[in-house]
């Protein structure tokens, strides 16, 4: 063999190499084990913080959570400063953030619910040590603001609740009974699996990946900061509530361009609530929206999914491996862990 013959066998060989290391680093990636928080047993104490909007008269709403939770075996703690009020949030930043961290730290808590969502989370996260909270790893539970601190529990290594916050309970509780049922399976180690409504949207295909995401403003918020999550090999869930179509789209659109889905596997998407109208009708629904903004990828798109803004806010454990089966007339969401 010649000289050059031997450096295009070693180039070849190198390249060979290489591409084994980085598929084998994908697929480590793609298959990464999320922490999980030991499920509760009666006896255990759950937390009530409010690390975002202001709750001026919502005294019965956390009362009634408290209820709720006793009823369960469980004891409750409501943070100091829960009820404090510093113009749009629940106290200034530095109160919000002693309650949270205050139930990370603590290793009698073993579940953090967070009062409700609005707007103040991402003005805390800067503020907070994980160091405690790592060696005795609870549940965050919440949505919509809340998913700011999902994605910063996921980069932290650990799973997390997407359901239902305090504000959420209703006066009758049958009128949301197949969320609180979800909520209370998903805590005490029994999540449960979804079949979800069929949709001429749905894009088909089977799919696994660990389950992540949430408020799509959130998420869009985070972009280019430690707390961005990253999507490769995952599933992602979206929803959101009070946005022009064309807000959603310029989301997506930037979401694309900083490689959110170039290496996503599959996508859920919640409700979209309360979708403003513009002057400037945008023309198509907003299902042909996202399928227009995410033309270029082939993975699953499954539409339906009864989670987000609406009472009907089903729990979903974000960290955790998931199977997405989509079809036309109908899609399932399975557990695999």
């Amino acid at each position: 063999m010649n000289l050059k013959n031997q450096r295009i066998t070693y180039f070849f060989m190198l390249f060979m190499s290489l591409s084994l290391v980085v598929n084998a680093q994908n697929n480590q990636k793609q298959h990464i084990e999320m922490i999980q928080p030991p499920y509760l047993k009666a006896g255990d104490t759950v937390a009530i913080v409010a690390p975002s909007g202001i709750l001026k008269n919502r005294e019965g709403e956390i009362q009634q959570a408290v209820s709720l939770l006793k009823s369960w075996g469980l004891n409750v703690v409501i943070g100091k400063h829960v009820f404090s009020k510093d113009n749009h949030f629940a106290g200034t930043d530095e109160q919000r953030c002693e309650d949270f961290q205050n139930a990370l730290d603590d290793p009698k808590i073993s579940a953090i619910w967070c009062a409700r969502g609005g707007y103040g989370t991402v003005r805390i996260l800067d503020k907070l040590d994980f160091t405690k909270f790592t060696k005795n790893p609870k549940w965050l539970i919440g949505y919509s603001d809340i998913t700011a601190l999902h994605n910063q529990f996921h980069n932290q290594g650990f799973q997390s609740l997407h359901a239902l916050m305090c504000v959420s309970l209703t006066k009758d509780l049958s009128e949301i009974q197949e969320t609180v049922d979800t909520f209370k399976s998903a805590i005490f180690g029994n999540p449960e699996n979804y079949v979800l409504e069929g949709s001429k949207y749905n894009r088909e295909g089977t799919t696994e990946g660990i389950l992540v995401g949430g408020n799509l403003t959130m998420l869009h918020t985070m972009l280019g900061s430690d707390t961005s999550i990253d999507t490769s090999g995952k599933i992602l869930f979206i929803e959101e509530i009070g946005e022009y179509k064309y807000h959603i789209d310029r989301m997506l659109q930037s979401l694309k361009r900083a490689g959110y889905f170039k290496n996503l596997k599959g996508l859920i998407v919640g409700d979209m609530s309360k979708l403003r109208k513009n002057t400037t009708l945008w023309g198509t629904s907003i299902e042909q929206l996202i399928l227009d903004a995410l033309s270029e990828y082939d993975f699953p798109i499954a539409f339906n999914m009864p989670a987000g803004h609406e009472q009907d806010n089903r729990a979903l454990v974000l960290g955790k491996q998931v199977e997405l089966k989509v079809e036309k007339s109908k899609s399932t969401l399975k557990y695999l862990d």
